[in-house]
C-alpha cells in the first residue's frame, strides 16, 4: 500500500488552539548574569554611599588643681659667675699689664664706666694723682662713672660693682691679697682679669671666695 503523506505540526489545526477553559501559561523568564545596575530584591540600588555616624570623642579629664604654693618671700636669683682671665706676670710687671688690659678692653668697644682697676700693693699712679686734689673729688669720679676708675683693693668695698675688673697683683700679703680677690669676684658682673703670679694667684683664688 502507498505510505501516506507526513503532516508537519504547525498545519495541526486543532492542537494550535488551547482547549477551551484552559488559559495559556506564560512563559518563564530565563535566569541569567545579573547586571551591577539590577539591585537585588530587598537591597538598596547603587548611589551616594551613607556617612558613617560620626565616632564618639572621649570626654577629656577634668584639670587637676595645681598645689598652692606656700606663702613666702621670693627668693632673688643668683648672679652667673664672672668670667676669669688670668695674666701671668711678675708682681712688679702687674701694673703695666693691668694697663695694657684696659687699653684692650677699651679698644674692643668697652665703654670706660665699665672698667675698674684694683691694686694689691700700691697704689695706681692714676690713683695717687687724684688723691692729691683730695679724697671727695676723687670718690666724686668713681660715682660719677663716666670712665676707668682705679683704686687700692683695700677700698673696693667703696667702689660700685662694674662689669670688668682688673686686679693688679703688685704685692701685699696673702691675707690682703685673698681678700682683694674674693672682692674682685663680688665686684666683676662679666668679666675678672687678674694680672700676676699664676702660683701665688691660684693659691689665693680659694682662698679669697
Amino acid at each position: 500500500m502507498p505510505q501516506e503523506p507526513q503532516i508537519p505540526e504547525s498545519a495541526q489545526g486543532p492542537r494550535a488552539t488551547p482547549a477551551a477553559g484552559r488559559t495559556a501559561q506564560t512563559p518563564r523568564p530565563v535566569p541569567g548574569p545579573r547586571s551591577a545596575a539590577t539591585p537585588r530584591p530587598g537591597h538598596p540600588g547603587p548611589g551616594p554611599a551613607r556617612p558613617a555616624p560620626p565616632a564618639q570623642r572621649p570626654h577629656p579629664a577634668p584639670p587637676v588643681p595645681a598645689a598652692p604654693r606656700p606663702a613666702g618671700r621670693t627668693l632673688p636669683r643668683e648672679r652667673a659667675a664672672a668670667q676669669l682671665q688670668l695674666v701671668p706676670v711678675p708682681s712688679d710687671g702687674a701694673v703695666d699689664a693691668a694697663d695694657e688690659a684696659v687699653d684692650l678692653l677699651l679698644d674692643s668697644g668697652r665703654a670706660p664706666g665699665d672698667i675698674l682697676v684694683l691694686t694689691t700693693g700700691d697704689q695706681h699712679p692714676w690713683a695717687a694723682h687724684e688723691l692729691s686734689f683730695g679724697e671727695t673729688a676723687y670718690w666724686a669720679q668713681q660715682a660719677s662713672g663716666d670712665d676707668v676708675f682705679f683704686a687700692h683693693a683695700a677700698n673696693a668695698d667703696q667702689c660700685a660693682p662694674r662689669p670688668v675688673v682688673v686686679v693688679a697683683v703688685d704685692g701685699g700679703t696673702d691675707e690682703s691679697t685673698a681678700r682683694a680677690l674674693g672682692a674682685a669676684r663680688k665686684h666683676a658682673g662679666a668679666l675678672l682679669i687678674v694680672c700676676g703670679d699664676p702660683k701665688k694667684v691660684d693659691s689665693l683664688l680659694g682662698a679669697g671666695v
